[in-house]
């Protein structure tokens, strides 16, 4: 269709396009961030997304399948080593995030005849969006909605009372590698949009902001949507306007709209 060709040869709206497909996954798995106290975890696996891009270089596979495969192993070895109790877990996500972010860098250091922007990779570069990341972000979106749709219940219940959830029949390792397995999708296809570094801040502002607002869990997973599309829209118009950086202007974005929220309304019973 001609509308549709011309908007997706415009830079600026292939990024707006693929910024609102982001916020629209960001939003129902950042909640559950928020909700199961999550965030180191986001962390461990946003940096192991370079150690994925390396990884992608060094067997010539798409960058967002390299992440996601590294973003699952990763999740894998973290379940082994909290089963094995030999570390706390905070002390254990910290290892893991930044020696994987670390080893990344050294993988990409030695890999002269590789052609990528490091600050891109490490802040997002959403003006750069191509209609193939455009495919990437909303075939992930699709993949996740649908094992949300499938999975809501159980999630939600091994949330709020893991214990419960297993009385109930529910296999709540099962349903922490669907989470994993979400989390990694979202990273892949919101690397484009803020970068490794920034990746927890687009999953955490907009849920902890709606969860200021929301009176039952939909509404929190409704009102983060808006608000991530809110901080992409925001961001992309005070790039487009001050010549700021896109990736790290929608983050900024994020945090107004958080701290306008929470100066100024009362909380939900959420």
């Amino acid at each position: 269709m001609p509308i549709i060709d011309a908007l997706l040869d415009d830079f600026f709206w292939r990024a707006l396009i693929g910024g609102l497909g982001v916020a629209l996954v960001a939003g129902p798995l950042g909640c559950f961030v928020v909700w199961r106290r999550m965030a180191y975890f986001g962390d461990t696996l946003a940096h192991s997304a370079l150690l994925g891009i390396a990884l992608s270089f060094l067997i010539s596979v798409p960058l967002n399948l390299g992440v996601i495969v590294t973003c699952v192993v990763l999740s894998l070895v973290l379940v082994v080593f909290q089963r094995s109790r030999a570390l706390a877990t905070d002390t254990l996500l910290g290892i893991l995030a930044h020696s994987a972010l670390a080893i990344g860098l050294v993988a990409l250091s030695f890999m002269p005849d590789v052609r990528f922007d490091l600050t891109g990779l490490l802040f997002g570069d959403l003006l750069a969006m191509s209609r193939t990341d455009l495919l990437w972000i909303y075939g992930g979106a699709l993949v996740i909605l649908g094992l949300l749709a499938v999975f809501w219940r159980g999630l939600l219940m091994s949330t709020i009372h893991e214990e419960l959830a297993r009385v109930e029949g529910l296999s709540v390792e099962t349903l922490r590698l669907v989470l994993m397995l979400m989390f990694s999708i979202v990273i892949a296809v919101a690397m484009k949009i803020v970068g490794v570094l920034l990746i927890t801040a687009l999953l955490i502002i907009p849920a902890a902001t709606a969860r200021r607002l929301a009176g039952n869990p939909e509404h929190m997973v409704a009102l983060a949507i808006g608000f991530g599309c809110v901080a992409v829209t925001g961001g992309l118009s005070m790039s487009w306007f001050l010549d700021t950086p896109a990736g790290p202007s929608v983050v900024v974005t994020a945090f107004c709209a958080f701290l306008l929220v929470y100066g100024s309304a009362r909380r939900a019973p959420a």
